[in-house]
């Protein structure tokens, strides 16, 4: 069986059994407005996808800031001493 999103492109589906919190899956329906439980769990699944991405491209750009060797400066003054290895 075919069909599914995942991403831009499209995946399989599987079939699978899962034993659910029957209050918590009705709330994030609710929450998710999603006209199905399997939508439910198809739009949480995406949402954590999402942010893991999120996550990851803010990570990198961290990592690209703070090893660019940038030199931040306090020119407000607003951060207090050793904040800034001062």
């Amino acid at each position: 069986m075919n069909g599914g999103r995942y991403g831009n492109g499209w995946a399989a589906l599987v079939h699978k059994h899962f034993r659910l919190d029957g209050a918590k899956l009705k709330r994030a329906q609710k929450l998710l407005d999603a006209p199905t439980e399997t939508e439910t769990v198809e739009r949480a699944l995406d949402l954590a996808i999402a942010e893991e991405e999120r996550d990851r491209i803010v990570r990198e750009a961290h990592e690209e800031f703070f090893l660019s060797g940038i030199e931040i400066r306090d020119v407000f003054g607003a951060l207090g001493e050793g904040v800034l290895g001062k």
